[in-house]
């Protein structure tokens, strides 16, 4: 199965990390992308925080329970720009050529970009780590063991779910200073995307303005 997992993964990847709509030369709107398949030592550790949270997998759930063993993270600069990935990922299922496990769910903090993420078709959830991100369960077809977990992000976004990884995964830390400074690093991470998505449409006029 992890061959055909792999398979899959790399399918997803390429074809939203390369697509000519979102990488089209002088309006790039995907930065950069990665792909990871969880290791057996990271399933077997989670398979047994799910044991002992009460919500036991086995492996005829094991597939259905467990969504994240392929993954791919698309980022991208500014927030508007998740608009144009949306569209591809959407197209690509009302052609059925994919399917979403689940509605799709952009985890915020942030009240303004709850507000942004709401005029799409998510389910908008808030995440007591402050972690941020749209995540997209895709399977070939809707009987499929196969699932790809699509996570979308900006890059600000991407530089506080590493720094928080590091320290939080795969036990949450013990330290009360870490716990409090990755929240400071949230508000900061979302306050630095305002000012880009801001420099964004600033430039954006001044160019259309002609003076450039």
């Amino acid at each position: 199965m992890r061959h055909e997992f792999r398979i899959f993964m790399d399918s997803v990847l390429h074809f939203l990390g390369d697509h000519p709509k979102l990488r089209a030369s002088g309006r790039e709107i995907v930065h950069s992308y990665k792909s990871r398949l969880k290791n057996r030592d990271h399933l077997r550790a989670k398979l047994e925080r799910k044991r002992e949270e009460g919500r036991p997998i086995s492996l005829a759930n094991l597939f259905e329970r467990v969504t994240d063993i392929a993954g791919v993270r698309i980022m991208h600069l500014y927030q508007e720009h998740f608009a144009n990935i949306d569209e591809v990922i959407r197209l690509k299922i009302e052609t059925g050529d994919w399917v979403l496990g689940e509605r799709a769910t952009a985890y915020t903090w942030d009240p303004e970009a709850a507000e942004f993420f709401g005029k799409f078709d998510l389910e908008v959830m808030q995440k007591p780590t402050s972690y941020t991100s749209v995540h997209y369960l895709i399977r070939p077809r809707a009987d499929s063991p196969l699932c790809c977990e699509v996570q979308v992000r900006t890059l600000f976004e991407e530089i506080w779910g590493e720094a928080d990884h590091q320290i939080n995964y795969p036990k949450p830390t013990e330290s009360l200073a870490c716990r409090e400074q990755i929240k400071v690093l949230s508000k900061i991470v979302g306050a630095g995307s305002r000012l880009l998505d801001s420099l964004h449409r600033v430039h954006q006029d001044f160019v259309g303005s002609g003076k450039s």
